[in-house]
């Protein structure tokens, strides 16, 4: 009898030393994160939980005290009443004080997180299956971002790959969103085909991404470094395979490479192709062909 025992624990014991390395990357607390919204929350979510806290202790510590000192063993009487207003007062008054108290700060974080203004970049987030589009709406800029090619390969049957041996497996792409640090920015958020959802835990943000609406949020982060995140709304087979990674670079060095961008840009674009968009645009605004002498005047 004792054998079978002895088995199941050093079988546990193994399991448990082979877990520890997932374990060790395992957090139960929300993540403090790189923005001020990401600590705002933070802080706020620790408050409440706190307040949380100190209800339980004094919910539950009188709910014991009254059952181990009010007991029939002890020869306690039970009260005649069935009715207290003034109970029924305080019950009520109490909590109403403790949200309004919860409902302040809360309201304060809500406010900060929808405001937007004072940003310095746009970048336009478009969803697709499974992949994301940025565009850096002042500058002229756009790329696709999707899985990066070892992961891809890794995640097919029979690859043959193992997958822990690929560096942030699932979780890598090919054209990270690159920013500055320090910087405020706003990112409108929109998808083409499917609802998906641009999520970064380390900026405490979430938004969905809804085909013909644009949702609205922003960060700045203090950090430079490479954040990630994923998809975080089921979109379709390849779902679990649409990360988010974002570079934060100081302002030197995303200047130095937003130009590296455009001039790559100017290159690969068609002789004439700028006189064509512009050509485009007066089409769109007047309604005449930019040779026209209409098109003329309005230009």
């Amino acid at each position: 009898m004792k054998s079978p025992k002895r088995a199941l624990t050093a079988a546990c014991l193994v399991l448990n030393l082979a877990s520890s390395p997932a374990m060790a990357a395992w957090n139960l607390n929300l993540r403090v994160g790189v923005t001020p919204l990401s600590r705002e929350i933070y802080d706020l979510h620790m408050l409440v939980l706190w307040i949380c806290v100190l209800i339980a202790v004094a919910v539950f510590g009188v709910m014991i005290y009254s059952v181990a000192t009010f007991r029939k063993s002890r020869g306690a009487v039970p009260a005649s009443f069935d009715h207290s207003t003034m109970a029924e007062v305080i019950w009520t008054i109490i909590p109403v004080f403790i949200l309004v108290a919860m409902a302040i700060p809360a309201a304060r974080t809500l406010v900060m997180i929808e405001d937007s203004s004072g940003s310095e970049l746009t970048v336009k987030v478009t969803g697709y299956q499974w992949k994301w589009q940025y565009e850096y709406v002042e500058h002229g800029v756009s790329f696709f971002s999707t899985l990066a090619r070892d992961s891809d390969v890794a995640r097919q049957v029979d690859s043959g790959v193992d997958p822990g041996t690929v560096p942030n497996y699932l979780l890598e792409v090919d054209k990270p969103l690159v920013v500055p640090q320090g910087v405020k920015v706003r990112v409108l958020i929109t998808a083409a085909d499917v609802i998906h959802a641009w999520w970064v835990p380390d900026f405490g943000m979430k938004k969905d991404a809804i085909p013909g609406f644009i949702n609205e949020l922003w960060f700045k982060a203090d950090k430079a470094g490479t954040y990630r995140g994923q998809c975080a709304e089921l979109c379709g087979r390849d779902h679990g395979f649409m990360p988010v990674v974002v570079e934060v670079k100081p302002r030197a060095e995303f200047d130095a490479w937003l130009a590296a961008q455009k001039e790559a840009l100017q290159g690969a674009r068609p002789a004439g192709a700028g006189a064509d968009a512009q050509t485009a645009r007066t089409t769109r605004l007047t309604g005449h062909d930019a040779a026209s002498p209409a098109a003329a005047n309005v230009e």
